[in-house]
C-alpha cells in the first residue's frame, strides 16, 4: 500500500505537494469524541513551523491558515474524521522551470523518476517539506488527546543541539531559553555563536546540517507493545520518515557500543520503584518505563543551494547545476514543531491502543 499513512487507533493520511494547486492538507481518523480542539491550538503550532518567520528561514511567505473541513462542530471533535487543509499561496514553480529536466544533487528527483516515471519538478512534490504542515495538525490534535489523558504534566519538547560543527554545552541546557532565540538553542551562548555562523553560511550559499533533542515527560509506564510495534521504533519511523533526516538515537543510542553499561539501575522510592539512570531513553522491551522519553535525530544539509555540483539531466548528459530559489541554510531549525508533531502522534496513538486492548477508563498514571 502506498506509504501516505501513519498510525493505527489514531491515523494520519497526508494529501497533497508542494507546488499543488490545492495546497496541502490531511485526514486524522480515531480521535475520540468531546475533546475541546480550539483551532488557534492548531494554528499556533503551524506559525511556529511557518516558512518567513526570521532570516535563517526560507523567505517563502506563506500564511500557513488551516481550515476545518469536517469532525469538529463548536470547537469540540466528533469522534468522526477530521479533515483539513492549508493552501499554498506564493508558491513559485517559474524558479524550478531551469530544473525541469535536471536531477538534483541530494533530492528525490531520480529515485522519483525511477519509482513512478514521471514527476512534478516544482519543489519537491510529496518529499518536499512543505508535506509535513499535515503532520503539524495531526500532532496538534494528538497533544489534545494527550492531555486530556495525563494532563498538562506530560510535555513534549524539542531543542536544536549542534549546527554545523558547533555544539552546545549540554551542562548550560536551559529549556526556558528555547523559545528566546531564533534556533530553539537551550543554551544562549550557543545560540549567539550560531547567529554569526549561520550568517556566514548563508552568505557563502552553502547549508550545514542539525542534531535535533526531543523529551517526552509525563509519560506514565506501560505504552508500547514488546514485538513488532514497539514503542521506541515506532518512534524511530516517524523521526526518521521526516524530511532529511537520516539518523535517530533512543536513550544511550550508538553510544551503548563502547560503553560498559546498558542498563538501568533501579531502587525503592518510598512506595515507589525509581529508576538511578536513564541510558534506555525511558522505553524497556518497547514499552515506556515512565521516564522521560529522549530521543535524538540527525537532519543532513539542504541540499538547495547555489554551489555548484556535478550531476546528469534526464536524458543522460554531465552537467554542473547549482539550485536558485528559497531555501534555509539550515532546515533543522524549522523542524522543531515537526519533530514534536510526530512525537505526539505516536505516544497519542499508543495511549489509545492501550485502552483498547487493555481495557479499563484510564491508563495507568493518567488523571
Amino acid at each position: 500500500m502506498p506509504g501516505n499513512s501513519f498510525g493505527q487507533a489514531l491515523r494520519l493520511t497526508t494529501w497533497g505537494e508542494s507546488h499543488g494547486a490545492g495546497g496541502i492538507g490531511g485526514i486524522l481518523d480515531g480521535v475520540p469524541p468531546g475533546l475541546f480542539l480550539p483551532i488557534d491550538c492548531i494554528q499556533h503550532e503551524l506559525d511556529r513551523r511557518r516558512p518567513g518567520a526570521n532570516s535563517f528561514t526560507s523567505p517563502r511567505p506563506e500564511s500557513d491558515r488551516v481550515e476545518i473541513l469536517s469532525g469538529v462542530f463548536n470547537n469540540k471533535t466528533l469522534g468522526t474524521p477530521i479533515a483539513f487543509q492549508v493552501q499554498n499561496t506564493n508558491q513559485q514553480s517559474k524558479d524550478y522551470d531551469a530544473l525541469k529536466n535536471i536531477f538534483r544533487p541530494g533530492h528525490g528527483d531520480y529515485s522519483y523518476q525511477q519509482k513512478y516515471g514521471l514527476r512534478d519538478h516544482r519543489g519537491g512534490g510529496r518529499s518536499s517539506a512543505r508535506e509535513t504542515i499535515a503532520r503539524i495538525v495531526g500532532g496538534a490534535i494528538a497533544k489534545t488527546i494527550l492531555t486530556h489523558l495525563f494532563g498538562k504534566a506530560l510535555k513534549v519538547r524539542a531543542a536544536v543541539t549542534q549546527i554545523g560543527i558547533h555544539k552546545i554545552n549540554p551542562d548550560s541546557w536551559d529549556w526556558d531559553a528555547v523559545g528566546r532565540n531564533l534556533f530553539s538553542c537551550p543554551d544562549p551562548v550557543t545560540a549567539d555563536l550560531w547567529t554569526s555562523y549561520l550568517t556566514e553560511i548563508k552568505n557563502q550559499g552553502r547549508s550545514v546540517g542539525a542534531l535535533i533533542e526531543v523529551h517526552a515527560t509525563g509519560i506514565p509506564a506501560g505504552l508500547g507493545e514488546p514485538v513488532f510495534d514497539k514503542l521506541d521504533a515506532d518512534l524511530a519511523k516517524a523521526l526518521m520518515g521526516i524530511n532529511a533526516v537520516k539518523g535517530v538515537e533512543i536513550g544511550q543510542g550508538f553510544s551503548c557500543v563502547d560503553a560498559e553499561s546498558g542498563y538501568d539501575e533501579m531502587a525503592m522510592d518510598a512506595e515507589k520503584v525509581a529508576f538511578l539512570t536513564n541510558q534506555a531513553g525511558g522505553i524497556l522491551a518497547g514499552i515506556s518505563t515512565g521516564q522521560p522519553i529522549v530521543c535524538r535525530l540527525a537532519i543532513k544539509p539542504t541540499s538547495s543551494t547555489t554551489a555548484m555540483r556535478q550531476t546528469v539531466t534526464t536524458d543522460g548528459q554531465n552537467i554542473t547545476t547549482g539550485v536558485a530559489g528559497r531555501h534555509d541554510p539550515c532546515i533543522g531549525i524549522r523542524a522543531i514543531p515537526i519533530v514534536e508533531a510526530m512525537v505526539n502522534l505516536v505516544l497519542a496513538d499508543h495511549a489509545l491502543r492501550w485502552r483498547g486492548q487493555c481495557g479499563g477508563i484510564q491508563i495507568p498514571g493518567s488523571r
